[in-house]
This record gives structure tokens, C-alpha cells and sequence, in this order.
């Protein structure tokens, strides 16, 4: 009987002050000042399309700025909403820590590929399918040339460059990718002076494995210059045509 009564004690000891210390801390003093902002683009290691001093700048031009600002006068919803409208941020975190500071984590948007169709378009598609631009910077991505328009672009380019960048050979191998006049695909590699033709879009994974084992098997003990021609656009068929000599 006596245990129980302790256990008992001890639960409404933890909870009180449980409820004391989130009533603690989310009392802040109405004149409570913001005491810094933490400033986080999170993916800038390998970009840095969007950078800690434009977002700075963007906030205490249009007077959102939180520094020395009352924690009571900062709506982090309206600096999430205007940071948002830069086209080349993906996402936006904004809170107030518990030690009174802004804290915003920048998402930026990633290029997947770049288009440069016929018809004089020219522009990027990111890793979510959506076409974007980058005035005045470039991204080291494949490239895109040929017979393009926006619509083959999302529906077509845009898996075979999700295909690619997710496969660890290919997203080295291949560095251009040209669309025929009969909306076919050539890609371009990095290493070998050959085209490789896929036909139409379609079947990477079966294509892209028949195609590695025939560089293992063949091209490892020919030469990667043998062919200029490789085609894998027909099931359970590799056509290889050589040089003339």
C-alpha cells in the first residue's frame, strides 16, 4: 500500500512539473527581443544557387528581418510565404527556438537537366519534374539537345534523367542526350567515341543492364573505339556497328 502511494506521488510530482516547464516555456515576456537568426541553406555543399547573404538581404528589404525584432511582432508563416516566392527555392522552415533566435532552413531547387531543344528553347528541368531557369549560373548536369518540346521534356527526358542520376555508372557515362526527328533517343558517353541508340523511351532498366554487360563483356576487350554505333533499342539485341577502317 505504501508503494503504491509513492508511485502515485511520483507520477503527479512529474507531471506538475511537466506542466510547469511547458507553461515555462512558452510564456515568453510580451517585450521578449529576437536574439539572433540562424541561417541554414541545407544543401549548399553542393550548390550555392541560393546563398545566406541574398536571403538576408531579401528579408530586410521588404523590413522582415527578425534580429532585435519582438518575438510577439514576427509571423514566421509570412517569411516562409515571402521567401517562397524565390524561383529557386524549393522550401522553407521557419521557427523561434527556445532560446528566443529565428531559426530558417533554405531548400533549394535542383537541376536535373538542361534542355536545349531545336526549336532555340533553352532551360532546366529539376529533380521534381518542374522546368526552372538559372539566370547568370550553370549547373553541371546532362544535357539535352534535338527535336524537344515541354511536354516530350516532363514526360520523357524527365524519367530517363531520374533513370540516370540514380544509377551511379550512368550518371558518370553519359554526358548528352539527343532526341531525333522521330522522338528516339542517342545518348552521348564521356568515354568512347560512339553514340549509343536507345529508340524510344522506355525499358532503361532492362536496356541500360543489357547494355553495361555488353561494355563489360565486349567493349572491355575490344576498345571503346571499335564501334560508332551501338544500339540497344530492340529486346535481347545488342547491333554494334564498327568504324570503317
Amino acid at each position: 500500500m505504501i508503494k503504491r502511494f509513492f508511485i502515485l506521488f511520483g507520477l503527479i510530482l512529474v507531471s506538475v512539473y511537466l506542466i510547469i516547464a511547458v507553461t515555462f516555456l512558452n510564456d515568453k515576456p510580451q517585450n521578449a527581443v529576437c536574439q539572433g537568426v540562424i541561417l541554414a541553406v541545407k544543401d549548399s555543399i553542393n550548390y550555392d544557387f541560393v546563398t545566406q547573404k541574398e536571403i538576408k538581404r531579401i528579408l530586410q528589404q521588404k523590413k522582415l528581418f527578425p534580429e532585435k525584432k519582438q518575438l510577439n511582432n514576427i509571423n514566421t508563416q509570412e517569411l516562409e510565404n515571402t521567401l517562397s516566392q524565390h524561383p529557386l527555392i524549393r522550401e522553407v522552415e521557419c521557427y523561434v527556438t527556445s532560446g528566443g533566435k529565428v531559426a530558417i532552413n533554405i531548400y533549394q531547387r535542383i537541376p536535373l537537366i538542361r534542355v536545349m531543344s531545336n526549336n532555340g528553347e533553352n532551360y532546366y528541368i529539376d529533380n521534381n519534374g518542374k522546368f526552372m531557369s538559372l539566370p547568370g549560373k550553370a549547373a553541371h548536369v546532362v544535357v539535352a539537345t534535338g527535336m524537344i518540346d515541354r511536354k516530350f521534356a516532363q514526360q520523357e527526358l524527365y524519367p530517363l534523367a531520374k533513370f540516370l542520376q540514380e544509377n551511379h555508372f550512368w550518371n558518370a557515362q553519359i554526358e548528352q542526350i539527343n532526341i531525333t526527328s522521330k522522338h528516339e533517343i542517342e545518348l552521348i558517353p564521356r568515354v568512347g567515341d560512339h553514340v549509343l541508340f536507345l529508340g524510344k523511351p522506355g525499358n532503361y532498366d532492362e536496356k541500360f543492364t543489357k547494355l553495361q554487360t555488353f561494355y563489360k563483356k565486349a567493349l572491355n576487350q575490344v576498345g571503346w573505339n571499335k564501334y560508332k554505333r551501338i544500339s540497344i533499342e530492340f529486346n535481347n539485341q545488342i547491333i554494334g556497328t564498327k568504324k570503317d577502317k
